[in-house]
Parts: structure tokens; C-alpha cells; sequence
């Protein structure tokens, strides 16, 4: 069953690591790495309705990496600037357009707001925190929106893998539909991610021919 081997070693893998392996992967996430929370913090909901870990402090290890990894990609903005994120980027995949988008839109709307909103927007969460930086935002401000949003998201996956742990016999009763579902994600994500590199190129491509 896919389903279940992938639990089986998410949930290995953050239990030999410890409350600290999931921080670090959450930092990870609030970082130019691309560590998706979608693929952590569910599984940390599972170690909870486990009884292995305690609810408060899962949520409190994860939002405080959440925020330092949010915390060092701001600095690399205030301090370094754009040149500088662009240089140490390119070593953890960083994708210069979805960049470009995020500093877009924080531009158009930046604010407090602004910011708590993206921890629950798709790639711009991941980002924000350097448009933030290199716009000199003010430290207290980024502080309590950034923590304020991850912690929030981080525990509305975290209820969502609780309560899928607690159904489990009924995930394993419909495993086949639930792998033919996991597959057909992959699928879909495989072939997006391509269309939209192959768009990119086309779209270089003529900007350079123009």
C-alpha cells in the first residue's frame, strides 16, 4: 500500500529526529529549500494522535523553525540584497521567476498583512520573507505577522493528519482508491511542473529574440 509506506517512513524518519528534526525541516520550508510543509506536518499529526509527541510542544517547535528559516531569509534580503539571494539561491533550487512573482506581490500589497496572508499562499510563502528583507521591513512587525501565519498553517496540517490518523482503518479500508489518488497527484504535479518549465523557455526565448 503507497499510502502506508509513506506514513511509515515520514513517521520514521521525524520520530529518529525528534521534535528538533521537525523544526529543522519547517525552517527548511520558511526557506528558499524546497521542503514542502504539506509533506511534514501532517506526519507530525500522526505522532500526535500516536500519543508520541505532545500537541503544544509539536506546535511550538515547528512555528519557532518556521520563523528562524523565515528569519535567515529575511536577513539574506536586508543585508545581502537581491545579488546575494540569487547567488546562495541557485544551491537550493531557488526559482528566480516564482522569486520575481513574490517580490511582485509584496510590493503591490506590502504590509503586516501582507504577510501573515502569504504563509497560507502556495511558493510565496516560501519566499516572502525576502522581499520583506530586502524592503527593509521592520523587524517586530515581520516578526509577529510571520509567526502569527506559520503557526496558524503549520496547525491546520497538523489537525489534518490527526484526524486522518484517527480514521485510519477507514484509509486502509479504501487503500486503492487512496494510492490511485497519491498517483494520479504525482502525475499531474510531474507534468504541470514540465508544461511550466517548457512555457519559461518559450517565454525566454522570445524576450531574447525581441
Amino acid at each position: 500500500m503507497l499510502t502506508e509506506a509513506i506514513s511509515h517512513f515520514a513517521i520514521q524518519v521525524l520520530e529518529s529526529t525528534g521534535l528538533a528534526g521537525a523544526a529543522l525541516l519547517m525552517a527548511l520550508e520558511s526557506m528558499i529549500a524546497p521542503v514542502p510543509s504539506e509533506a511534514v506536518m501532517p506526519f507530525v499529526g500522526f505522532l500526535v494522535a500516536d500519543g508520541k509527541w505532545n500537541l503544544a510542544e509539536a506546535i511550538l517547535a515547528t512555528s519557532i523553525g518556521s520563523f528562524l528559516g523565515s528569519y535567515v531569509s529575511y536577513l539574506m534580503g536586508y543585508y545581502g540584497g537581491r545579488p546575494f539571494v540569487l547567488k546562495v539561491g541557485k544551491y537550493l533550487l531557488l526559482d528566480v521567476h516564482d522569486l520575481e512573482m513574490t517580490e511582485r506581490f509584496f510590493q503591490r500589497k506590502g504590509s503586516s498583512w501582507t504577510l501573515f496572508a502569504s504563509r497560507f499562499i502556495p511558493v510565496v510563502r516560501h519566499l516572502v520573507s525576502i522581499p520583506a528583507g530586502i524592503g527593509k521591513m521592520r523587524f517586530w512587525p515581520f516578526a509577529i505577522a510571520t509567526t502569527a501565519g506559520a503557526t496558524m498553517w503549520n496547525t491546520f496540517l497538523l489537525l489534518c493528519g490527526f484526524k486522518l490518523r484517527e480514521n485510519w482503518e477507514m484509509v486502509q479500508t479504501y487503500r486503492h482508491q487512496f494510492d490511485g489518488l497519491i498517483i494520479g497527484m504525482l502525475v499531474v504535479t510531474i507534468v504541470a511542473y514540465v508544461w511550466y518549465k517548457l512555457k519559461r523557455k518559450r517565454a525566454l526565448r522570445s524576450q531574447s529574440a525581441d
